[in-house]
């Protein structure tokens, strides 16, 4: 039996750090951008950034007191994006159990990724179009669905990737996922301090997290280059077919 071969430079752990980084990351950019702007529905104006009200909602907790009443669709956006993230959330962490045996991992993985990537890149053109309440309203649930849908794929297909390896490297993927909510925070924090127009820091703003996904596309796709990781993967799929003998 020949010694498993070492992780050069640590290049499998760091991918999957960007990998782990790339999963909750969407869902924290999206969250730290779209929670100030429910105001935006009740002025009409365009975007899916802060804008005026995130300025406002920064400084001032007193505009907020004394602002007009809710309407409608603001009253519900919260209740609305909830059912929007978890409903996706739990239906596809369940049909990870039937889709791995059907899909192939390579594709749930690239595939999620490449998805999440088109939705904020639409995300970010959408920022330079203007969009009445109820168009912002539904756009902004159709994105969470398929975020929310695509990123519960990702993490399960992840996971069951890291599940090949030592036990360490589950850890990557886990430090990854914390680091996406202060990443997403300080990107926010970066945009708003760069003294630019709001519509162009939201531009960078989402232009950012698009950056970080097709890293982790990129990094992905080239984890097959590696002798550590090439060794575990074949290994595994040598074993499947003894595995099915024992259990027919």
């Amino acid at each position: 039996m020949t010694d498993p071969p070492k992780d050069r430079y640590n290049a499998v752990w760091l991918i999957f750090f960007t990998l782990g980084l790339g999963t909750l990351l969407p869902w924290n950019f999206f969250m730290t951008a779209t929670m100030p702007d429910v105001s935006r529905m009740a002025s009409g104006d365009g975007g899916d950034f802060g804008n005026d009200s995130l300025t406002n909602d920064l400084n001032s907790t007193e505009a907020r007191a004394l602002g007009p009443p809710r309407n409608q669709l603001q009253s519900k956006f919260n209740n609305v994006m909830t059912l929007c993230a978890m409903l996706p959330l739990l239906i596809f962490t369940c049909l990870n159990s039937i889709l791995h045996s059907r899909i192939p991992q390579k594709i749930r993985i690239a595939g999620s990724l490449a998805a999440i990537f088109l939705v904020f890149l639409l995300t970010a053109i959408f920022v330079k179009i203007d969009f009445s309440p109820v168009t912002f309203f539904t756009s902004t649930m159709i994105k969470i669905v398929f975020i929310n849908s695509f990123g519960a794929l990702l993490q399960g297909s992840l996971f069951g990737l890291a599940a090949l390896f030592p036990a360490s490297y589950t850890a990557p993927i886990m430090s990854g996922q914390g680091l996406a909510g202060t990443f997403a925070a300080f990107a926010m924090i970066c945009a708003i301090a760069s003294g630019s127009k709001l519509e162009d820091s939201a531009f960078g703003y989402f232009i950012t997290a698009c950056v970080v996904i097709l890293l982790a596309l990129l990094s992905y796709l080239a984890l097959p280059k590696l002798e550590f990781y090439r060794y575990y993967t074949s290994k595994n799929l040598k074993t499947q077919p003894v595995m099915a003998l024992i259990w027919s």
